[in-house]
């Protein structure tokens, strides 16, 4: 965004000064009015190049506003979901336990039956 900004005050400026020159070489007045009409664009580019600029920053401003509002919002949302995901694989991982706990049992019982069976 400030390249931009720079590139606007610059062309401004190149500006100006190309615009200031031709209308001296073209100017049909003398060469005091000249001036004076020069001088007075020159500070209506001047307040011109100030009210831009600072629109520019406003525009800005306000863009870097609704990034930051934005990032956090994703911030509390990925927060808030990595939350979630940790209460699922709690709840998975107890559900594994359970299982092999289980499993383990009856196994252990078949086991346990299958020794009986061959004494």
């Amino acid at each position: 965004m400030s390249n931009q900004i720079e590139g606007f005050m610059k062309g401004i400026i190149v500006g100006g000064v190309i615009g200031a020159a031709i209308a001296i070489l073209y100017a049909p007045q003398s060469g005091r009015k000249t001036r004076a009409g020069i001088n007075r664009k020159a500070e209506k580019l001047l307040i011109k190049a100030k009210e831009e600029y600072k629109a520019a920053l406003k525009k800005s401003s306000k863009a870097y506003e609704s990034a930051v509002k934005q990032l956090k919002y994703l911030e509390s949302s990925t927060k808030e979901k990595v939350g979630e995901m940790e209460e699922k694989v709690d709840e998975l991982t107890e559900l594994g336990k359970e299982a092999f706990q289980d499993t383990k049992g009856r196994l252990t019982k078949a086991v346990n039956t299958a020794v009986h069976a061959f004494k």
